[in-house]
């Protein structure tokens, strides 16, 4: 016969239980003082808690009567019709009273791993959650063959919706830290988590470690022409080979595109090394998406904790400055930071935002320099090059500012501006009749994956009343090289399609320059300064300059020659059949308002002669 106090001990028992989930303790330690305090209620009683992972394997969560060899040999055991007591209980969703485990076959295979404990009877009950699933089993395990008591299916009702509270509260606080933890596609580690790692392993003052941040390279391209299915699916393949290749270390997807990998126990360049090589030798397997074939490529920046940084910040910045640097100039392979790289990354962060500043301010302004008929000595037309004018009055050229042209933002908003500044200025000239035939806009990689350069240059110059046709389109290699082929070819047929001639500026400066011309449609090729500042006195560069000029001139192109400094040289390139050229020798870049005086004073000299009245701006 129970004592009086049962049911206050019951009441008791279930208010700790529910302040230990409140407080948000331990699931397996409020699980293992519920067990001692029922045993205490009852007994002769040996109770345990079991789970069940999303296997549907049995993982013992509390048994604190039962030895640790026991839990040991039923972790992992498959629920099933016939898998003892709990096993059984969860697999049917409904309790199973086994009064004598010896005969019962509900124990066949089992029975020698109680038997011998001298447990000779198990009643188990299913703990199921809120929607029905089944998450665990509470059992009473008996020293004779019997059942329960009417006290004890008190309790065990009473337990069996604890122990559901406790697990539910258990799964949602995993649930959470989950999400608040790891990235939902990769199954990664997420930013929080990396944070928090990197500050964890830079605090303890013995640990070198390195660490490498990882880009995918050209992702938003694959999301705009592919689809972002087949972006996921990268990110993915990228984010499951970096957990593969680095079992030593952690693997973080630390934003879109980017991931970041701690490497433990790492303390020279050549460890730090080997890890990025192993990096980029597994993505050189190709992935398949949709029917899409798609070799990853990553580019990665490295830096060693100490050595390159003290502190979690300092060394985050300086793996950043190196992946930077190797996006830059090695993109799809390593860069290790060196001291020299947040000098230069630094002053690059200043530019861009001096030049940011300068754009808001209105202070970028295009400056003209003339391209000359070489045979009759005419304007022919004119290059637009970007100048920034600073607070205190001096206009500074493209090369002071080249870092900012870099960042495809900044070099999108310049070409916008100098857009409508050419458009406005071409129709000034046209009222005033000036024999200017065209004017060169520089463009960059930025103007061709934004994907609207044909509508931008339409509107601009629709609006301005100018003709299309009297625009030159110039690229460099490095354009062609930074976007998609087929992308580029087509944005360029486009441009032709509408009266926009194209032209090839630095021409024979880059690799494989010639096979460009027979990949992409251009009208003008412009001879890079190299070779015509060479041309008097060596043979050859007046051998390369020849066979280009033949080359263009065979496939309908017309050629300029660009950086012209002297009258030799421009009679030099006349007597080869260049037609067209610039450079100091004709005039430096002027603002648009010195153009009509200069145009004006041009045409008054002589006819034929190659020497004119040079502008001096700058």
């Amino acid at each position: 016969m129970r004592r009086p106090d049962s049911v206050e001990r019951l009441q008791s028992l279930q208010n700790a239980i529910l302040e230990s989930i409140a407080r948000g303790e331990e699931l397996a330690a409020i699980m293992t003082v519920l067990c001692e305090r029922v045993e205490a209620l009852a007994p002769g009683v040996v109770c345990s808690v079991v789970t069940i992972d999303e296997d549907f394997r049995l993982r013992p969560l509390a048994a604190p009567s039962l030895p640790q060899a026991y839990g040991e040999a039923v972790n992992g055991i498959a629920i099933g019709p016939h898998v003892g007591s709990c096993g059984t209980a969860i697999y049917r969703k409904s309790p199973v009273e086994v009064t004598d485990i010896a005969t019962d076959p509900h124990w066949e295979g089992y029975r020698d791993l109680v038997l011998p404990l001298g447990l000779r009877a198990c009643w188990s009950s299913p703990i199921a959650a809120r929607d029905g699933r089944v998450v665990g089993s509470f059992a009473f395990y008996y020293r004779d063959p019997r059942g329960p008591t009417a006290f004890e299916r008190r309790i065990v009702e009473t337990c069996v919706h604890l122990c559901a509270i406790a697990i539910e509260h258990e799964e949602v606080k995993t649930r959470n830290h989950r999400l608040a933890y790891f990235d939902t596609l990769t199954g990664l580690p997420n930013r929080a988590r990396f944070n928090e790692a990197i500050g964890q392993a830079t605090r303890r003052t013995s640990s070198r470690f390195g660490l490498i941040l990882i880009d995918i390279d050209h992702l938003k391209a694959v999301n705009d022409t592919m689809g972002h299915p087949v972006g996921d699916r990268l990110i993915e393949a990228v984010g499951a080979r970096l957990a593969e290749v680095t079992p030593d270390g952690t693997a973080f997807r630390i934003g879109g595109d980017e991931f970041a990998v701690l490497v433990p126990a790492c303390d020279k360049a050549g460890q730090l090394r080997g890890v990025a090589s192993a990096i980029l030798a597994a993505m050189q397997t190709p992935i398949d998406s949709e029917g899409t074939s798609i070799v990853p490529s990553v580019t990665l920046g490295g830096a060693i904790a100490g050595e390159d940084g003290a502190d979690s910040v300092t060394l985050r910045q300086n793996a950043d400055f190196a992946l930077y640097h190797a996006k830059e100039t090695r993109r799809g392979g390593y860069v290790r930071f060196k001291s020299g790289l947040r000098t230069s990354m630094t002053r690059r962060i200043q530019t861009i935002r001096a030049v940011d500043d300068a754009l808001s301010g209105g202070q970028l302004i295009p400056y003209y320099q003339p391209i000359i008929r070489l045979e009759s000595g005419e304007i022919h037309g004119m290059e637009a090059l970007a100048r920034l004018r600073l607070d205190d009055g001096r206009v500074v050229a493209a090369g002071e500012f080249q870092d900012a042209l870099l960042d495809p933002k900044l070099a999108y908003r310049i070409s916008n501006q100098m857009l409508a500044g050419i458009a406005a200025d071409m129709a000034q000239w046209r009222r005033e009749g000036l024999p200017i035939s065209y004017v060169g806009l520089n463009v960059t990689s930025a103007d061709f994956q934004k994907g609207d350069l044909v509508q931008r240059l339409v509107r601009a110059f629709e609006r301005a009343q100018v003709p299309l046709d009297h625009l030159v389109v110039e690229i460099t290699e490095q354009v062609i090289m930074g976007g998609r082929r087929d992308g580029v070819a087509r944005t360029m047929e486009s441009l032709r399609e509408r009266g926009i001639l194209v032209a090839l500026d630095d021409f024979g400066t880059g690799f494989a320059s010639l096979t460009h011309l027979l990949d992409f449609p251009v009208d003008t090729i412009k001879i890079d300064k190299s070779f015509v500042a060479g041309i008097e006195g060596g043979t050859r560069s007046g051998a390369i300059v020849e066979a280009l000029i033949a080359i263009a001139t065979r496939l309908g192109m017309r050629i300029v020659a660009e950086g012209i400094e002297n009258e030799g040289q421009a009679r030099r390139l006349a007597g080869l059949g260049c037609g067209l050229g610039q450079g100091y020798h004709f005039s430096r870049p002027m603002p648009a308002e010195a153009v009509p005086a200069f145009v004006g004073s041009f045409s008054r000299a002589a006819p034929g002669s190659l020497s004119r009245p040079a502008a001096t701006a700058a």
